[in-house]
């Protein structure tokens, strides 16, 4: 069965940061493009960002490239979004997600349709 677990939201202020954890077990993890998706209150769910298998590309939504950062550890079967300089817009649910893929490019990355798994989800709020 496989399962992806979110970690690490929580309350924070403007400016502030944090750092996102999504855990998986129950595939193999460096087959597997992940992604990183939010949700804001009446909101539809939108790309944030995304990492292919061995993590030799990223790709970015505009609204936080330069703030955001994702990584991950194989190793560990973790895969992480550090948020940075965080702002009200930002308050969203966030939802890491599998995409079996050992392509080399992030082309189809920001599409839900393409991603097999979803965790579900873990809540970020910035106040102002």
């Amino acid at each position: 069965q496989v399962q992806l677990v979110e970690s690490g939201g929580g309350l924070v202020q403007t400016g502030d940061s944090l750092r996102l954890s999504c855990a998986a077990s129950g595939l193999t993890f460096s087959r597997y493009g992940m992604g990183w998706f939010r949700q804001g209150p009446g909101k539809s769910r939108e790309f944030v960002a995304g990492i292919t298998w061995n993590g030799g590309s990223t790709v970015y939504a505009d609204s936080v490239k330069g703030r955001f950062t994702i990584s991950r550890d194989n190793a560990k079967n973790t895969v992480y979004l550090q948020m940075n300089s965080l702002k009200p817009d930002d308050t969203a649910i966030y939802f890491c997600a599998a995409k079996y893929s050992r392509a080399p490019g992030t082309n189809t990355y920001n599409d839900t349709n393409t991603y097999n798994y979803w965790g579900r989800g873990t809540q970020v709020t910035v106040s102002s």
